[in-house]
């Protein structure tokens, strides 16, 4: 998982509350295991038409917008289903990290064991970055200072969990996790093999 510490971009406007799954990743679209290659169906529905034309009423089919970082979005992000694709493309497309007054519990825990940052705000914040997005402005996300930094010096400060801070630092999924104790692991392998030696 690649590391994550500070992050800049014009962010996404997307002010649509109860965002569920569905419409990040429609169904037809879960057949595959691969985390690679989901990116060009996200939000397939908002952004192509019938035919697969695609739609010029959408923003992510805008300039700047289309190689945007950082998505600010309304309440309940991530809703529905708990299909793990719906991170995965948002990964794929370009998302690092997400900015929202809320989201559903397994979407937010599935964020953080794919590398992007879910950042929680208040509506106020929120809506401070919505406008910075619809005007095209940078802002940046410093993860180990847990700052969001808008207008070159002015600050939005947000909470996160320490050991979840440290695992998108340290670019640590739950597969790196647990490489972390592989002495301990092959320590126990042996000793289970010199008691039990027909276990292979």
């Amino acid at each position: 998982m690649e590391k994550f510490i500070t992050l800049k971009s014009i962010p996404a406007p997307l002010p649509m509350i109860n965002i569920d799954t569905d419409m990040i990743i429609p169904k037809q679209f879960l057949k595959t295991i691969k985390r690679s290659g989901l990116g060009k169906n996200l939000f397939h529905e908002l952004r192509y038409d019938i035919q697969g034309n695609i739609k010029n009423d959408f923003v992510l089919n805008w300039d700047p917008y289309k190689t945007s970082k950082i998505l600010i979005a309304g309440a309940n992000f991530g809703c529905g289903s708990s299909r793990e694709h719906a991170p995965w493309s948002l990964l794929d497309f370009g998302f690092k990290s997400i900015i929202a007054p809320s989201f559903a519990d397994i979407f937010y825990n599935n964020c953080f064991k794919n590398g992007i940052l879910p950042i929680k705000l208040d509506q106020q914040n929120v809506d401070i970055l919505m406008n910075e997005a619809e005007n095209k402005k940078d802002i940046s996300v410093d993860l180990e200072n847990q700052k969001i930094i808008y207008q070159s010096e002015k600050i939005i400060e947000f909470e996160i969990d320490e050991f979840r801070k440290k695992c998108l630092i340290e670019g640590l999924d739950d597969i790196g996790l647990t490489l972390q104790k592989n002495k301990k692991i092959d320590s126990h392998e042996e000793k289970i093999h010199s008691v039990q030696p027909w276990i292979v």
